[in-house]
């Protein structure tokens, strides 16, 4: 397979010192900084010490933009959009690449949506991912020697002259260790600090403006940006995206579809980091890898399958997934590259996130906004009645026929119209986990348009709803099961079928696991709910036709749905069912179940025999 890490530098980016990120800015020497870690203060000190540095990126931050904007205006007014829009898509890459590394990641975020970006923009922004300008040699290895305290020939055994990638944050040399091990060495950026710091600066006073006099904007814009700003700095720490791959590889040895470079520490330092070389197509390059011999959508679930597992079960997940990052193997494997910007979800959030879209797909509206009052958009105090409706609406909507028809996408616009009309606010956490998301789902859909990142993902949420004995979670599948004091028998078998394409899904784990439960204290309110459902002459099943059943056809239905599954081990099931028979609360259950179903026949008997057939 031919290597992305292989590809050169373009041409048009030679004569890098006029064009690279930060040119024209003011140097400002690492010592010269009073921290290495984000906090606003210290850069609102430290910015307002240096008002012509500030004046003079502000003027160069807008003036471009404004250009840029008055351009495209001319363009539409004079009705040659199509015939310039190329010239505009590059010039648009050109701005973002010569303001550096925070608007070179609001182009890599772009760059991952072919559903809001024009292709030719897409094309051109697709450039920032690997292939930006790189600083002159001289430059990096003064960075090497700083850090390492030798020059980069002495180190390593073999040293390319020229990097075959450079990224928003620092370039990538190829090289191969003493020892033999080819690898790839990441160098910073020099002067990356002060300019990132002012750029924090007027974009946190720009936005504490904008939440002062927009009053549609309820979100705290300063809060989101200060996340996005502590991951940029973290970003910028090699030794901490060392650790975090080696965190994240931890977090998928059972995920050999996964893959993740091995750092070598003893290359390693702040500025500079050395790992493991990874031969590979970028995720983007659909041909290729068809030619190569795999299936790029099966990659793509694995990736979802990945994100899943990232955001709602490790708690630990990548915030900046963009095409460069990815890489697919020859064997099919995934391989991660960058680690720096990282981001983690507290228990509490990831069982909300998995409530809100087990509720979302369920089309409960109440439980979802509950859910968003414990995530954070709603105030613990605010009045939910007004706001049930509205969910109703919108979200009704976006879902169509099914779980199927709902992307990231239609999720983020919906909310986004939600925030003028109603007090919602995005919590900083979540802020990182959209951009995650929406940029996942950008790839999927450049691989294929139908795809539905939450159709691939719901059987996972089954599969943890149905074995994940978190109480939070057994709350929220009693609350699904139940409504009114009726069993949702629908529901359960929707969930089955979903769960059973989940990859690691175990069916008499499962039941083992709800076996226990059940006969827990905690399933006491369930034992006894379950007592009258299967003892009911009808009850309510949209699946069955007619709509009803009795308790006694729904659990003969849910029985051969569940020998449907090839995974299912009868002596299993058999030593399941001993356990409901020999232990009390079991006793207790069947002997309850037997009595009223006993006493049901024998008042049908009574009836038949001794009433008229007429009042029979």
């Amino acid at each position: 397979m031919r290597a992305l890490n292989e590809s050169t530098v373009e041409p048009r980016f030679e004569s890098a010192a006029l064009t690279r990120p930060g040119a024209g800015l003011p140097s400002a020497a690492a010592p010269d900084l009073p921290f290495k870690s984000y906090d606003p203060d210290l850069i609102a000190r430290y910015a307002e010490r240096r008002f012509g540095r500030v004046l003079w990126r502000f003027f160069q931050t807008l003036l471009p933009f404004v250009g840029f904007a008055l351009q495209v205006q001319w363009d539409r007014l004079t009705g040659t959009v199509a015939r310039h829009q190329l010239k505009r898509a590059v010039r648009l890459r050109e701005i973002l690449t010569r303001l550096g590394p925070t608007y070179i990641k609001i182009g890599q975020a772009l760059s991952t949506r072919p559903d809001l970006v024009p292709p030719v923009y897409l094309d051109e922004l697709t450039l920032l991912q690997d292939r930006l300008p790189p600083v002159p040699n001289a430059e990096a290895y003064a960075l090497i020697r700083a850090g390492l305290g030798r020059d980069p020939h002495e180190i390593y055994a073999e040293f390319d002259e020229v990097p075959i990638a450079a990224a928003s944050l620092g370039q990538v040399y190829r090289a191969r260790l003493t020892t033999g091990e080819r690898v790839a060495v990441k160098v910073q950026r020099p002067n990356l600090i002060p300019l990132v710091s002012l750029d924090l600066y007027l974009q946190r006073g720009l936005l504490g403006w904008v939440e002062r006099n927009v009053p549609q904007v309820k979100s705290d814009l300063q809060a989101i940006l200060d996340e996005f700003g502590r991951k940029l700095f973290e970003e910028m720490d090699y030794v901490q995206e060392g650790k975090n791959a080696e965190r994240f590889a931890a977090c998928f040895t059972e995920m050999p579809e996964v893959y993740v470079p091995r750092i070598y520490w003893d290359y390693t330092c702040r500025q500079v980091l050395t790992m493991e070389w990874i031969d590979g197509l970028k995720l983007t390059r659909l041909e290729d890898i068809q030619r190569a011999g795999l299936n790029a959508r099966k990659v793509i679930e694995n990736g979802v399958q990945c994100s899943l597992r990232q955001l709602l079960e490790h708690g630990f997940f990548h915030a900046d997934p963009h095409p460069g990052n990815l890489l697919v193997m020859a064997d099919g494997r995934l391989a991660y590259l960058d680690f720096g910007m990282m981001s983690e979800v507290e228990p509490a959030q990831r069982y909300g996130l998995i409530e809100a879209i087990v509720h979302m797909v369920n089309r409960d509206f109440d439980g979802l906004a509950r859910d968003y009052v414990k995530l954070g958009f709603l105030k613990p105090d605010q009045d939910l009645k007004p706001i049930v409706p509205v969910l109703a609406v919108v979200f009704g909507q976006a879902l169509g026929s099914s779980v199927g028809s709902l992307n990231i996408k239609s999720i983020t616009d919906n909310m986004s119209s939600m925030m003028y009309d109603l007090p919602f606010r995005v919590p900083a956490f979540f802020a990182l986990i959209i951009r995650s998301l929406v940029t996942l789902e950008g790839i999927a859909i450049s691989v294929d348009p139908d795809f539905k990142v939450l159709e691939v993902a719901y059987p996972y949420v089954a599969r943890r709803l149905l074995t994940d004995n978190a109480p939070e979670l057994r709350a929220s599948l009693s609350e699904l099961l139940f409504k009114d004091g009726s069993f949702r028998w629908n529901r359960l078998e929707n969930l089955v079928r979903n769960a059973r394409s989940a990859r690691d899904y175990d069916i008499n784990r499962a039941l083992d696991q709800a076996a226990e439960f059940l006969l827990s204290e905690r399933g006491a309110s369930i034992r006894e709910k379950l007592i009258d459902e299967l003892t009911s002459a009808s009850t309510v099943n949209p699946n069955v036709p007619g709509g009803k059943a009795s308790g006694l056809q729904n659990l003969e239905r849910l029985w051969s749905l569940l020998r449907e599954d090839p995974k299912l081990d009868l002596r299993k099931s058999v030593s399941i069912l001993g356990k409901l028979i020999l232990k009390p609360e079991g006793r207790d259950l069947s002997r309850r179940v037997a009595g009223r179903l006993l006493e049901r026949e024998l008042a049908r008997l009574l009836r038949r025999t001794l009433l008229p057939a007429t009042l029979a």
